[in-house]
């Protein structure tokens, strides 16, 4: 397997909460109303893991395609990744489809959404590397009402801005 295609493969094993051969467990934590899943670590393992897919795994594993154990509903994944995170964090302008408020959108077509393989970038300076992980389905992502990403491509524009702590 290491040296198929390119050889540029490698063994990746994100697998927790595992216990007993299932997701029982994990369910079980899903499922507490104060839970907020989320993940990240500001790029200190970048070399080793990939947070960044961990939304489009939940939708798509949770979501959609579990079949041993109960799914969780479309409509709780979202407000987790959107309002419930948000407002955890003090971002009270965020997570939320309403006036006055900034409204950040993915546009996605949810039968088409995958998460890919992961592979290694080498992008930092000096030749460092990353871990990324893309993923297919996500039609288009709108900041601020200007079209950021369509069809996984960035349109160049770049509305945001860096969001401080209080």
């Amino acid at each position: 397997m290491l040296v198929a295609g390119d050889g540029t493969s490698f063994f990746y094993r994100p697998a927790n909460s595992y216990g007993d051969g299932n997701f029982d467990s994990l369910q079980e934590l899903l499922s507490s109303p104060v839970t907020v899943p989320g993940l990240g670590d500001g790029g200190a393992h970048c070399t080793l893991i990939s947070d960044a897919s961990n939304p489009t795994y939940m939708l798509t594993h949770w979501g959609r395609d579990r079949w041993r154990g109960d799914r969780l509903p479309l409509e709780l994944l979202v407000k987790w990744h959107a309002h419930d995170t948000a407002s955890l964090f003090g971002l009270d302008d965020r997570g939320v489809i309403a006036a006055g408020k900034k409204a950040d959108l993915n546009v996605i077509d949810f039968d088409a959404l995958q998460v890919r393989r992961p592979e290694m970038a080498y992008d930092f300076p000096a030749g460092g590397k990353r871990l990324v992980q893309r993923a297919d389905g996500y039609r288009a992502t709108v900041v601020s009402g200007e079209v950021t990403y369509l069809d996984g491509v960035p349109t160049g524009a770049l509305p945001g801005r860096t969001v401080r702590s209080r």
